[in-house]
């Protein structure tokens, strides 16, 4: 217990420090992921009128590829200076973004139609991991949509080793335990079955669409 206390502190500590610096540049740095976000819209398709939830929402890609298809959207996110550059560059206003902790949400129990949180779970620690996905099942609605964009490896095994190797060479280390872990054993456990997976980025990444279950 006491060693998932530290590294829960360390990982605070890192988010704050590391996207104090990265927030101005951050878009730039992602280019390589900007394609993923209306394709996740697409995958994720919500019926009209859905009230979506934006985990770890950073500078508000994703709920901004959500927000031009009509729905309305809350991105959460802990860090401040992120969430600073989203609110400069929203032009939407059926979107809002708010300061908070995925692992302690706020707001009420099946408050949403579709949450979904992208590219963020690799930046997690298992015990930090477990607690956001678990908030996300518990602020959807039973049988409303869970959304995880994340990394993954392709199948060939010269691709998987170029590609792990790539990633590693500039993620955080919480990326090595995410690679991997079983994502949809803990999306399971979690209350969430998976029902399709697209694959992104040739491969190296891919998006789990499932359904709050109980």
């Amino acid at each position: 217990m006491e060693r998932i206390i530290d590294e829960e502190k360390e990982y605070y500590s890192l988010v704050k420090r590391v996207f104090d610096v990265l927030a101005p540049f951050y878009d730039a740095l992602t280019l390589h992921i900007a394609r993923v976000r209306d394709k996740t819209v697409n995958f994720t398709d919500a019926r009209s009128g859905s009230r979506i939830l934006d985990v770890a929402a950073g500078t508000g890609k994703q709920a901004f590829a959500f927000a031009k298809k009509g729905y309305d959207v809350i991105g959460i996110d802990i860090s401040e200076a992120m969430l600073k550059v989203a609110d400069r560059k929203n032009r939407y206003e059926n979107v809002k973004f708010k300061i908070a902790d995925a692992v302690n949400l706020p707001f009420e129990d099946n408050s949403f139609d579709v949450s979904c949180v992208s590219f963020a779970l690799h930046d997690m620690p298992l015990a930090i991991r477990e607690k956001a996905l678990k908030e996300m099942v518990r602020v959807t609605k039973t049988d409303g949509i869970i959304v995880v964009v994340d990394y993954a490896l392709p199948k060939g095994k010269i691709c998987r080793l170029l590609i792990y190797n790539f990633i590693k060479s500039y993620e955080a280390k919480y990326y090595l335990e995410f690679i991997k872990s079983d994502l949809e054993a803990l999306l399971k456990k979690s209350g969430v079955e998976v029902k399709e997976e697209l694959p992104v980025l040739f491969g190296a990444g891919r998006i789990l669409k499932g359904i709050k279950i109980g």
